[in-house]
């Protein structure tokens, strides 16, 4: 029972969400104290479930196109055609964590615009040093009697990095990717400051018209988004973790 016992909150947790997003109505007696001056309960500006979506939407192309790119850039450095451009690779993936996203939303909408594209380009950046540091640290701690063995048999460089390196790689990579998702879900809600359709959209409505229920809902969709997809993505790195243990026994 102890077993089930996580799942079975993760589950409840999950139907309550899309419940949520899809009849916030069922809600409203729930809500409707944290209102002032018969303020309406629930967001009336837009449809929580399409913010949702497009919350999610942001954050999975920035959350791609930074792996994309600091797993990329983590196989040059460990190459040796690459080892010299480890401290400027280092210093580009960096940029993110220098620059607070608003600063960056600033520098951004000038050039591209209002919009999605700012939070984009904001979110790309912050999300690249986990995803990096954790590929740059699966590819130099993998187990040397493995990759002997892999030159042994005769392996390309490039077989030996797909068949051998980047598989073992997995569940550290996966878990830069989950640390980096979390950190853009919570991050993305700042778009909504230059005109993208997120979540943020709802908890700036609540600030002003002083709204605790906005604030409140708003919050808490983007807070059991960040439980639950960390929790699936921390699931699934188990399972590589394990999966690549027997395949590297």
């Amino acid at each position: 029972m102890r077993t089930w016992l996580p799942i079975l909150v993760r589950l409840a947790l999950l139907a309550l969400l899309v419940a949520f997003v899809t009849r916030p109505d069922w809600f409203e007696p729930l809500l409707k104290p944290l209102t002032e001056n018969n303020a309406p309960a629930i967001y009336n500006q837009g449809s929580l479930l399409s913010l949702t979506l497009q919350h999610l939407k942001i954050v999975l192309l920035a959350t791609l196109a930074a792996t994309v790119v600091a797993v990329g850039m983590a196989i040059l450095v460990t190459r040796p055609i690459g080892v010299e451009f480890l401290p400027l690779s280092r210093s580009l993936v960096n940029i993110g964590q220098t620059f607070p996203p608003v600063a960056v939303l600033a520098l951004a909408v000038p050039a591209v615009g209002f919009g999605e594209k700012p939070t984009l380009i904001a979110l790309f950046l912050y999300g690249l040093l986990p995803i990096f540091e954790n590929a740059l640290t699966g590819l130099t701690t993998l187990p040397s009697n493995v990759v002997e063995a892999a030159r042994g048999a005769g392996m390309t460089n490039w077989q030996r990095l797909t068949k051998v390196e980047l598989p073992l790689s997995v569940p550290i990579i996966l878990g830069g990717i989950r640390l980096s998702v979390v950190i853009s879900l919570a991050t993305a809600t700042i778009g909504s400051t230059v005109a993208a359709k997120t979540l943020g959209e709802v908890i700036i409505a609540g600030l002003l018209s002083n709204n605790l229920a906005f604030i409140l809902q708003g919050g808490l969709i983007v807070a059991a988004l960040a439980v639950l997809i960390y929790d699936g993505l921390s699931a699934v790195e188990r399972m590589a973790a394990r999966r690549m243990g027997r395949e590297a026994e």
